[in-house]
């Protein structure tokens, strides 16, 4: 079968994605990923096709765009609605057009992030099914609240109705470019209502967050989807000499992250470790790593599931993708939030007892970040954390995934879905 993935986002949306078409592509179907083109190192690194989508996420991040002030001012759901809705809606006429090309033949569309009322109507366009896939988990159930809300706000019953509402707003900021794009390109009537219907999985672990018990059928936990092979990695010479020489050094590094007080930040890192040993990855943060001291290493673009087991703790921003490669290397976390979904993977660290509570990045101190990691370092976290992590490692998200994303296309062929509209 022929599947494409659409989304748009960071790294952390393109990654498992991408290890998600990669293994479609090893289970004997074809796959193709579409992202922005600066989160495509991790497909072209697992030799998945890959086509870029106009736009620039990185640049977004940059102090003075989009979303430089979600990640760096005052966040709140309407700022990070409108960031994103401003993103979205200046590229939704010609994401469409990318999607609509690179759909033709397909069994079925993965839709995801961004990128996902495009996908949804391009599928339907096609009448081939349509799959949500993602980190965040947005159907609604009363076992938690939104995720794009702060946690612990909310009283317990108002958790089904918040996901309601904040999918409805999301939609509401989305919908005028959407249904425009609908009828330029693809010649279908406005839509009214956000979409419901649809099969969505989640690369998520059910270790950290169960399946609800009031999702329906279509929508089901399968567990972290990683990237293969990491095993089989290499380390260049310096930082192999690095962690032979002393002690498991705390790894920190905040991946998309760009906007904040770099300078801020990076005093802050620096007060905290005091003379630990750290390993330390820039990312997109721009903070300069010839600046930090000699306790400190400064690493590449490295395979999480290479390293993390090799580190005493992780230091990190709060993303799915990250919360997953951490607690299953069986560590513990220190999580720094800045937007989004961050706040909502870090309570979930915190509820699991392998991380302390959230360290606010807009307000973070030496002083907080050093009780942070005092907490992950107590023998306590350190043997939950193994314990969570041991039962990850049994998990398998990407051949659950596969297995129901096959049924779903089976199902729709023989529905009579593959019938080309457009």
């Amino acid at each position: 079968m022929k599947f494409a993935v659409v989304t748009y986002g960071t790294e952390g949306d393109t990654r498992p994605l991408a290890a998600l078409c990669r293994a479609l592509i090893d289970a004997g179907h074809e796959a193709r990923i579409l992202a922005d083109a600066s989160t495509l190192t991790s497909a072209a690194a697992l030799g998945v096709p890959a086509s870029p989508l106009t736009g620039d996420i990185k640049r977004a991040l940059m102090p003075g765009e989009a979303l430089s002030n979600v990640v760096g001012g005052k966040t709140n759901f309407s700022n990070t609605a409108r960031a994103l809705a401003e993103i979205a809606n200046a590229n939704t006429m010609v994401w469409m057009r990318e999607t609509l090309d690179a759909a033709r033949g397909c069994d079925a569309l993965i839709v995801s992030a961004l990128a996902s009322f495009v996908g949804l109507s391009v599928a339907e366009c096609l009448g081939i099914p349509a799959i949500g896939a993602g980190m965040i988990p947005i159907t609604p159930t009363a076992d938690f609240a939104s995720p794009f809300l702060p946690p612990g706000k909310l009283p317990g019953w108002l958790n089904r109705t918040s996901h309601r509402f904040v999918n409805a707003m999301l939609w509401r900021a989305f919908r005028k470019a959407t249904n425009a794009a609908r009828a330029s390109v693809c010649g279908l009537p406005a839509r009214e209502r956000v979409w419901t219907e649809h099969p969505i999985l989640y690369g998520v672990s059910p270790s950290l967050l169960p399946q609800p018990h009031d999702w329906p059928p279509q929508a089901r936990i399968c567990g972290q989807w990683r990237p293969p092979g990491a095993r089989e990695w290499s380390a260049p010479k310096p930082l192999a000499d690095f962690l032979a020489a002393g002690e498991a050094p705390i790894y920190i590094g905040f991946g998309s992250m760009a906007g904040f007080d770099r300078r801020k930040l990076g005093e802050a890192l620096i007060g905290a470790v005091g003379g630990r040993r750290a390993l330390f990855h820039p990312g997109w943060s721009g903070i300069d790593g010839n600046a930090l001291p000699a306790n400190f290493h400064v690493v590449a673009d490295t395979p999480h599931e290479w390293l993390f087991p090799r580190t005493s703790m992780v230091v990190h921003h709060g993303g799915a993708g990250t919360s997953h490669s951490a607690a299953r290397a069986g560590v513990p976390s220190v999580v720094v939030p800045f937007a989004a979904d961050q706040f909502f993977w870090a309570d979930r660290l915190a509820k699991r007892g392998i991380a302390p509570a959230a360290v606010q990045g807009k307000r973070v101190s030496a002083a907080a970040l050093a009780r942070a990691i005092d907490f992950a370092s107590r023998a306590q976290v350190r043997t939950r954390a193994a314990a969570i992590g041991a039962a990850m490692a049994q998990e398998d998200g990407l051949g659950e995934a596969v297995r129901t994303i096959e049924s779903i296309a089976r199902a729709g062929s023989r529905a009579g879905l593959a019938e080309l509209r457009c």
